[in-house]
């Protein structure tokens, strides 16, 4: 990712939408077939170093480059850059940039799905409290909680599929997009030479609601992966502690506490998806710009476009080494549902009695009475309600107080996600 953002790979894009330009204006009978091929043979990507000395007599980056390269042609460099403005290579060599680092993100999503797939699988049936507002709700499997991460980072490839397939467009129509100096013929050779396609309308720029786009779909990406290391950190918690990152020999939780081994990998992944939202943000303003385009848009995006694939990377990557290594402690799990002494069997019990023909809120406040009793006295729920005889004859409190009837429909989820990964392995990535 770092080589696709360099400035080494800056400059060859810009050369080959230069060369992929030459050649369809050679094609289309302007620029001599001799002359064209003599700037194929001489033309080389000037280094960064020698681009940056002639900026700063030029003040223009795209007019550095050009002058860099003619230099190496003769009397031929005058047909190099020929009808083209600025924003022609900027943009058109941007496409080629997202397009390269959106395939090295859509990889990191698919190893990132296939290490959530694998470690829900592994515990489908393992059995864990599930919580709201932070506060026991009901159990539910760590399969099923991990189950959802993978749908969610299927959601977040289809997104990104379809902003990066926005993006995979060029643009060399001339100064306000008119073709005045250039022609929609040499612009289609072009852009086919490069793998993209013309886009069917542009200003001096590609307008940027589709760099909006593929920023918004990372940031989501991004908050995808906030969501699940957000979720480890709780769990990690001391008083939780259902899992734990994984933690090398000869690392050190903290330089002042020999005992800590802190959640560093998730809080990162939890920290980096506030800076690609900010970027997202950068995208949608860089939407509105000034008749047929200003430049405000320019200085942002550089910073913004390229640290947003960065970070997206990153993340995806570490995500991955964490799902992949996380220690799962089932035991700590069935404590932790056994903890409220059956609580969460209140529902059940709720449903049960409406079931007998008992008025909803009457039934309601019923349990609530036994349940905040057991809860301020420390006392086992189960028991509690075993003692009221008037429940007791009313429901069959085992079939009540059944744990497996909270997993029962784990299959039909896993069915699902079979399907999903199934579809996934037949379209090549």
């Amino acid at each position: 990712m770092a080589r696709v953002w360099s400035e080494e790979a800056k400059l060859e894009r810009w050369l080959a939408v230069e060369l992929a330009v030459l050649e369809a204006w050679a094609k289309d009978g302007v620029v001599p077939a001799e002359s064209a091929r003599e700037i194929r043979e001489r033309a080389r990507v000037p280094s960064p170093e020698r681009v940056a000395e002639l900026e700063r007599t030029t003040n223009h980056d795209v007019a550095a480059f050009v002058d860099a390269v003619a230099a190496q042609l003769g009397p031929d460099g005058r047909w190099f850059h020929y009808g083209l403005t600025s924003s022609d290579v900027l943009d058109t060599a941007l496409a080629l940039a997202i397009r390269d680092a959106g395939r090295l993100v859509s990889a990191g999503v698919e190893r990132a799905f296939a290490a959530v797939v694998s470690r829900a699988r592994e515990h489908r049936d393992t059995l864990t409290m599930g919580r709201t507002h932070g506060v026991h709700a009901e159990p539910t499997t760590f399969g099923l909680k991990l189950a959802s991460w993978a749908f969610q980072l299927d959601r977040d490839r289809a997104r990104l599929e379809r902003a990066l397939e926005g993006m995979c467009v060029g643009k060399l129509s001339g100064a306000v997009g008119t073709y005045a100096t250039t022609s929609p013929d040499v612009e289609r050779m072009a852009c086919e030479a490069l793998g993209l396609e013309p886009a069917p309308s542009s200003t001096q720029i590609l307008q940027r609601d589709r760099h909006a786009e593929v920023l918004s779909a990372l940031a989501l990406l991004a908050s995808s992966l906030d969501r699940y290391a957000l979720e480890i950190r709780h769990l990690a918690r001391t008083e939780v502690r259902e899992v734990e990152e994984p933690f090398g020999r000869g690392q050190k939780g903290s330089s002042a506490m020999p005992h800590k081994r802190n959640p560093i990998v998730s809080e990162r992944i939890c920290g980096l998806a506030r800076v690609v939202r900010g970027y997202a943000l950068v995208g949608l303003e860089n939407v509105a710009l000034w008749h047929e385009r200003d430049i405000s848009h320019s200085s942002a995006e550089r910073v913004a476009i390229p640290d947003a694939f960065l970070a997206a990377d990153y993340m995806l990557d570490r995500f991955a080494w964490l799902v992949a290594g996380l220690v799962v402690r089932p035991e700590r799990m069935r404590a932790n549902v056994e903890a409220t002494g059956g609580l969460f069997f209140s529902q059940r019990l709720l449903l049960a009695l409406v079931e007998s023909g008992l008025e909803r809120d009457a039934a309601y406040r019923m349990v609530q009475r036994h349940a905040m009793r057991a809860w301020e006295e420390g006392l086992d729920f189960r028991d509690v309600v075993r003692a009221d005889g008037e429940i007791a004859g009313r429901v069959d409190l085992r079939s009540v107080f059944d744990l497996d009837v909270f997993t029962r429909h784990v299959d039909v989820v896993f069915a699902r996600l079979d399907a999903l990964v199934a579809e996934r392995e037949e379209v090549p990535v």
